[in-house]
């Protein structure tokens, strides 16, 4: 805070004698009016300033006393009151007899002035107040000038004036603060009764949580029990059914033999018969002893460099005899000259288990194999031209034993798409469905190139 060169001060005025004190406090109280402080700083500056001026009278033999308007960097003003001792302070230090007064102002200290240690305290003009331009300083001064300091008497009438509405201000401070000291009490009541309400509700939520979890681990328990038991079922029954199916199937075939003795038209219809259902069931004791396997983990990955050429070779050896309809065409094209790091047994039975479902309801147009590389991936698809498979039903045919509406008509067990994604899942990769009625279906197997 810089005092502006060449300002007059707005008044100035000497401390000698006690009666003096009076005078100070009551021409700092107009002051502080005249610049636009509030009323409570007004009497906060004019007690400061008599405490500090009966200071000075004591130990200097009086000050003069001197009231500018400073202007702080940031643009606000401040109203300053010099005091400069008649005499030298001791050790040119000040500590006002009152710790207090310094509480009473925004800065109160000594600095040097030339030869002599001023006491300056001041106290920042609000921003409301009137414009303090240097027009209006010069009035004020003229103001000032011209208004008479009043006796001692009536600066103690004001004086008690100032203390009757402090201390009704405080009185009236009291009582709202009693009303708040009430209303907070009420509060804390409220808070602490619902808190109490809360904690019980929590307390009761948790208890509910804790029985819940151990319900959902009883019932996971029981699941897992039910799946190991289901496993077990289905192997131990495939396991039993597959002997007297082997023998029933050789038996058919050993009637049927040109060897054995001829049989009657009819009679090797109803063998045939016999042989047909029996290799269809031993079809599905076979897909219910590899889906158990795969259930209980019990497969067990070869992963080795795997050539995708010849594993295509293969399958578009082995699946041309189920190709049997004229209008469905079987494409299997050739892959790119590279290797992916997979169990190449598990991933032939994926592909032939997908083809063979692609010709299998697929009337017309064709079945198509492919595969692409991604990145660190291998996106292995088989896409037909079939009747498709509607999107809500893209999950459902993962199930086991569902079929999609229609699908009964070409056979099947409901078992291969559930074993298939399975295996998929063992090496690492993911099994998904893209198709729409009428629109064929693709079915994607994604592997990484480094295996599972």
């Amino acid at each position: 805070m810089n005092a502006v060169p060449g300002r007059r001060p707005l008044l100035q005025m000497p401390l000698r004698v006690e009666h003096d004190i009076f005078v100070v406090r009551q021409r700092g109280r107009e002051v502080a009016a005249a610049v636009g402080l509030e009323h409570q700083d007004q009497v906060r500056v004019a007690t400061a300033l008599s405490e500090v001026a009966r200071d000075l009278l004591g130990v200097a033999g009086g000050a003069d006393v001197t009231f500018h308007v400073d202007e702080a960097p940031d643009g606000r003003q401040h109203l300053r009151v010099d005091l400069v001792p008649v005499r030298p302070l001791p050790h040119d230090r000040y500590e006002p007899q009152s710790g207090a007064v310094v509480r009473l102002v925004d800065r109160l200290g000594t600095i040097g002035v030339g030869r002599d240690t001023v006491v300056r305290m001041s106290r920042r003009v609000p921003v409301t107040a009137q414009a303090l331009t240097p027009e209006r300083l010069d009035e004020l001064r003229a103001e000032l000038v011209q208004s008479a300091p009043g006796s001692a008497l009536d600066e103690l009438a004001a004086q008690n004036q100032q203390l009757i509405a402090a201390l009704d201000e405080v009185r009236q401070q009291r009582d709202e603060l009693a009303v708040l000291n009430d209303e907070l009490q009420e509060t804390n009541r409220g808070v602490l009764a619902l808190y109490g309400q809360l904690s019980e509700e929590l307390e009761e939520t948790n208890r509910g949580v804790v029985a819940l979890y151990a319900e959902l681990d009883e019932k996971s328990a029981q699941l897992r029990a039910a799946s190991e038991s289901k496993s077990r079922f289905l192997a131990n029954v495939s396991h039993e059914l597959r002997a007297p199916v082997t023998a029933i199937i050789g038996l058919g075939r050993l009637l049927a033999d040109s060897a054995s003795d001829p049989l009657t038209r009819e009679q090797s219809q109803q063998v045939e018969l016999i042989r047909a259902s029996s290799t269809d069931l031993l079809t599905l004791v076979n897909e219910l002893l590899d889906l158990a396997k795969a259930e209980s983990g019990r497969i067990e990955l070869n992963l080795a460099e795997v050539d995708l050429r010849p594993v295509f070779g293969q399958l578009r050896g082995t699946l041309r005899a189920v190709a049997t309809r004229p209008e469905v065409e079987l494409v299997v094209e050739e892959p790119p000259a590279a290797t992916l790091r997979t169990d190449e047994v598990l991933l032939g039975q994926v592909l032939r288990n997908l083809l063979h479902n692609g010709l299998k309801f697929t009337e017309r147009g064709e079945v198509r194999l492919r595969a692409l590389r991604r990145d660190d991936h291998w996106a292995l698809t088989v896409t037909d031209t079939g009747p498709g498979i509607a999107p809500e039903l893209h999950e459902r045919i993962f199930e086991e034993f569902y079929q999609a509406p229609g699908a009964t008509r070409a056979g099947g067990t409901g078992l291969g798409l559930p074993y298939a994604r399975r295996l998929v899942t063992l090496l690492g990769g993911t099994l998904e469905l893209t198709s729409e009625p009428g629109r064929g279906s693709t079915f994607t197997v994604t592997l990484p190139v480094v295996g599972a």
